[in-house]
């Protein structure tokens, strides 16, 4: 793997992260929430942000997009189809796109669910996957602006990743994702597991993220729905769930 990936903590369960080619010096920040402890986290490591990569317009993932180009001069990727609501953009991507940060080159997938033209970055040779707010460990987005069918086309996606990528997503939903899968599969042994090993991270205030696509396969009840329905009824229920 030559990415290097710096997670940021931010906001009450934001992640942004930073990752680094050390060849070519260059950092990309994925879903910059805001700016300042973004901005401190690369001056910490005397990294030069040089690029921004958005999965989705909602504000806690594009909030400091501005001040971290006028800081920096950092170029915008983001989804075509919301480019008009992702601020800063300069260049507006798609399904099978790719972008490259140095000598890492990353497969755009296009995964609208949770928002309507929302995208997942794949470094493929690096094991590594930004989903954004499509996959949580043990979960999925809300869907905002699409449908149970899209989810699950979107899912189906990052489920064809290998079983060791490394998945970044964008907040640290795990423990409360894992009270609702235990419901949905009480005798799944690794799910059983999991929720162990998660809540004594959490116990330490250490992060769950981040997590693989083999884990998912075994474990999130939304990626184990055999069909769009099942999808949709476990996501309502999750929605009301306490």
């Amino acid at each position: 793997m030559s990415l290097e990936i710096v997670q940021v903590p931010v906001l009450s369960d934001n992640y942004v992260y930073l990752a680094h080619d050390g060849a070519s010096g260059e950092t990309a920040v994925i879903d910059p929430a805001v700016a300042e402890p973004v901005l401190e986290a690369a001056a910490a490591r005397g990294w030069t942000i040089t690029q921004i990569l958005n999965t989705h317009w909602h504000p806690d993932h594009v909030g400091g997009n501005a001040a971290i180009v006028a800081a920096t001069g950092a170029k915008v990727t983001g989804p075509k189809d919301e480019a008009a609501r992702i601020p800063c953009i300069d260049r507006p991507v798609g399904d099978a796109d790719t972008v490259s940060i140095g000598g890492s080159t990353g497969r755009v997938i296009g995964v609208a669910a949770h928002t309507a033209g929302h995208v997942a970055y794949a470094f493929e040779a690096d094991g590594v996957l930004f989903p954004g707010d499509t996959l949580f460990a043990m979960g999925c987005g809300r869907l905002f602006e699409g449908t149970p069918a899209d989810m699950f086309d979107a899912l189906g996606k990052l489920m064809a990743l290998p079983d060791a990528t490394q998945v970044y997503c964008a907040h640290e939903y795990t423990q409360s994702n894992a009270r609702f899968a235990v419901t949905v599969e009480p005798n799944n042994a690794a799910l059983a597991a999991r929720v162990g090993s998660v809540s004594a991270r959490r116990a330490q205030s250490l992060p769950t993220v981040p997590f693989t696509i083999g884990e998912e396969r075994a474990t999130n009840p939304f990626v184990r729905a055999t069909s769009a329905v099942e999808l949709g009824a476990r996501r309502a229920a999750k929605d009301s769930f306490r």
